[in-house]
Order: C-alpha cells, then structure tokens, then sequence
C-alpha cells in the first residue's frame, strides 16, 4: 500500500502535468513573435517596478496601452496578449505589479503556486499600484516613438484596476475593462470606459446596470458589450487549446472591439495637441457598491472555477 506522502506527491505531479500545456500554449505563440519585445526597470520614488514592452513594426509614431495582468500576476498569457495588440500597432507597456513582492525580491515568476500568486496580488496597495501604473504611463509617453496617445487595458483584477485607473489619470485617450468590477466612485472619470463582459459571470456582470446608471448621472461615457455564453476570463480561455465555441467567439470578437476602438479615438485625436497630465488625489462621494473581483471575497482568498484555473495558469 502507498503512503500518504507519495500519494500526495503522485497528485500533485498529476495535477501539474495537466496546468503545463496551458502554459505552454501562450508561450510558444510569444516566442514565434517577429516584434521587439523587452523588459524595462521602470523607476519612481524608492521603488522600481519591472515592465515587459513589446513595440509595433510600423514606419511612424504608435499610441500607448498600458495592459493590467490578472490576478495571475504577469504570466506568459499576458505577455501573449501585449504582443497580440502590439502587432496591431501600439506601444503595449505591462508592468509587473507584483515587483518586489516575489520570494527574494522577486516578481510574478517568483512565486511556486499559483494559490501564492494570487494572494499576493490580492495584498497590493491600491496606492502602489496606481504608483506603478503612473510610472508605467509616464514613461510610455515620454519614449520617442510614442504618439502621445494612452489608453489604459485590464482584464479581471486588472479590469478593476483599468477603472480605477481612469478615475485618477486624466489624460487617457480611452479604459477598457474586461470583466473587472467597477470602482465605489466614478465621477472623476474623464475619459470614455468601455467594458467587455461575460453572459455567464453575474457576479460581475450583474454590476453593469448600477454602474451604467452611475456612469450616466455622472455625464460619464460608458459602452458596454455581454458576450453571451462566454465565462468570466473568455479573453484568456478564449485563447486555450481547449475554448470553448462561446468563449472563443467572445475572445474574437472582444479583441476586434478593442482594436477599432483604439484606432477609432487614435485617429479621432491624432490633429489634436495632448491634454497635460491630471491625477485624482482624493475621491468623491461613493457611487456604486464595491466589488470584489472573486466572489465577494477578499481577493487574497478567492478562488476561480477550478476548470477555469486549469486554462488560466500561465
């Protein structure tokens, strides 16, 4: 009879031998990339925050995405998906916001589960992370072939962080938020939000309506699109060997949206001289209820669908 220990050890060998070609799928795709891609130190304050930028082939000046990981932190899907946008033109900047908060130092590849990456996200400061964020924007405007275009992306914890982002800076052409909750208060958003959500993800989903009534008082622009029988992380999953026909479809046709929509205010403000840069400092009276990313609870706790996590782990 086997003991415990190695029953447990043949599990766990098992149960990764499964995570591996969800792994393997998105990085190899970035390896057969033909773009310029890099990691940059990006610095502010006392603090330095890693960053993987990918930059377009193209002959003229390219308008900035700053992309916002998941709660899985910087994995190879992320940095598949900077490059996925960067072939069609922009300058994709993805910081790792998990910098510093590794094992030693590290960052998102630090970590030696993904149960351990996930709480560590769910432990960063909101101010640290607009920190990092702001550097990130900062320094995608200033490179030389930038056009002076920012539009900010996220997807799940950073779909949430993409709309909270847009309440502080001030000088985004444009936040796209996928199947991130909204923030408790939207009236310092200048720019237009457009959220991408899931038919089959009501525990964000079913945010829309108070947010749309919220956006709406606010005089704010908010353009929503539910992808039915798609899953909370179609853009991700969508992608997977093994999507879904709904999540594929809702990955395609999301990923269209955001690309023509990017192009649509890029060359709507491409005569037009940038607008300075303007920081929230402090919020406003709260308008909609806060939301959690994971099921109502605190992040470092939450947990996705099991099947959704074995396609997700990057």
């Amino acid at each position: 009879m086997r003991s415990p220990l190695k029953l447990l050890v043949a599990f766990l060998l098992g149960f990764s031998a499964t995570l591996l070609p969800a792994q393997d799928w998105a990085k190899a795709a970035l390896e057969k990339s033909p773009r310029h891609r890099e990691y940059v130190p990006i610095k502010h304050g006392d603090r330095t925050v890693q960053a993987f930028v990918v930059y377009p082939e193209v002959s003229g000046k390219a308008p900035v995405v700053i992309l916002i990981h998941e709660i899985f932190g910087l994995s190879d899907w992320a940095k598949e998906m900077a490059d996925e946008l960067a072939a069609k033109g922009y300058i994709v900047i993805a910081p790792d916001l998990l910098t510093g908060f590794g094992p030693n130092g590290g960052g998102s590849d630090a970590f030696p589960s993904q149960d351990a990456t996930t709480k560590a996200v769910g432990q960063l400061s909101p101010d640290v992370v607009t920190a990092d964020l702001d550097a990130a924007a900062d320094y995608g405007k200033k490179l030389p072939s930038a056009n002076g275009k920012l539009f900010v992306a996220g997807f799940c914890w950073g779909g949430g962080k993409s709309f909270a982002f847009a309440t502080h800076r001030h000088d985004l052409s444009a936040a796209f938020v996928f199947y991130g909750p909204p923030p408790a208060d939207v009236t310092g958003i200048t720019a237009p939000v457009y959220g991408f959500y899931a038919g089959n993800d009501a525990r964000i989903s079913a945010t829309v309506p108070a947010t749309t009534e919220a956006m709406k008082a606010a005089g704010k622009k908010y353009e929503t699109v539910i992808y039915d029988g798609a899953g909370h992380g179609f853009m991700r999953a969508g992608e997977a060997p093994d999507a879904t026909p709904a999540n594929k479809t809702a990955r395609d046709e999301g990923f269209k949206r955001l690309t023509a929509l990017i192009d649509k205010s890029n060359a709507a403000t491409a005569s037009r001289p940038s607008r300075p840069v303007r920081r929230s400092k402090a919020p406003a009276k709260a308008a909609v209820a806060a939301v959690s990313c994971h099921d109502g609870m605190p992040s470092s706790d939450a947990k996705h669908d099991p099947k959704m996590d074995m396609a997700a782990i990057m």
